[in-house]
């Protein structure tokens, strides 16, 4: 018999979230989500909470780019369900002739039984988000 774990591996987990979300399979990211899970976005001081909340922000957000792609950067298991996350997002808002808009950013993604706890989009710089995303893995020890 295989002594294999049956636990998800979350770093696997963030990475086939961002996978869908870089198609834009908003049902597929949704699928991820548990049902009370939150999403934080610290620069705009926002805060969704539920998956149809979530789901109208990431509508109303990727539908104002008519090129919009998110690829992981980074992403690291800081154990306790905490995955740290650099994503660089490109994105061409919509009726825009120029170029895309390329950001980097940091997060950090809870899970809790294989399914997405809450989300945290930090607003400072990598480093200040992979300091703040250590502190909540340490927290939660």
């Amino acid at each position: 018999m295989s002594a294999e774990s049956t636990t998800p591996d979350p770093v696997e987990l963030t990475n086939g979230f961002f996978a869908a979300a870089d198609r834009r399979d908003l049902d597929a990211v949704m699928g991820f989500f548990a049902p009370d899970a939150a999403w934080e976005t610290v620069s705009l001081g926002t805060r969704f909470e539920g998956v149809a909340a979530i789901r109208s922000f990431f509508e109303d957000w990727t539908g104002a780019y008519e090129d919009f792609g998110m690829e992981v950067e980074e992403a690291l298991d800081l154990g306790t369900g905490v995955v740290f996350v650099v994503t660089r997002i490109a994105a061409r808002p919509a009726g825009s002739a120029g170029s895309a808009l390329i950001r980097r950013r940091p997060l950090a993604f809870i899970w809790a039984e294989g399914l997405l706890a809450r989300v945290t989009a930090y607003a400072g710089s990598v480093e200040e988000g992979r300091a703040s995303a250590e502190r909540l893995a340490e927290s939660r020890r």
